[in-house]
């Protein structure tokens, strides 16, 4: 995985966060239907698409707290996992510098 995919990972994690904290804020607004962000990766990229879910029909909010809880974990693992691995990146660019220098 090179530099530019760990960081459209980080955005597409964090663009999966705002979605579920959306749909938190709104858990206890009447017929809120919540929005649903599936991170998709490519060849060289990783990309949020956002829709919103299906309307079940509740007059209340249709926000489901245990799933935007593990959404949430997942977005906050993923982002951990990317800046873990952009660090490493950078150690072994800058040994390389050192090394040339």
């Amino acid at each position: 995985m090179n530099i530019s995919s760990n960081i459209s990972s980080i955005q597409a994690h964090q663009t999966m966060m705002n979605t579920s904290a959306t749909n938190v804020a709104n858990v206890n607004s009447d017929g809120y239907i919540p929005s649903e962000t599936r991170v998709v990766s490519s060849e060289n990229s990783v990309k949020a698409n956002t829709f919103k879910a299906n309307d079940n029909g509740s007059k209340m909010s249709q926000t489901e707290l245990s799933k935007e809880i593990t959404n949430q974990i997942i977005a906050q693992d993923a982002t951990e996992a990317n800046v873990t691995a952009l660090k490493a990146q950078d150690d072994i660019l800058g040994s390389l510098l050192d090394i040339k220098a």
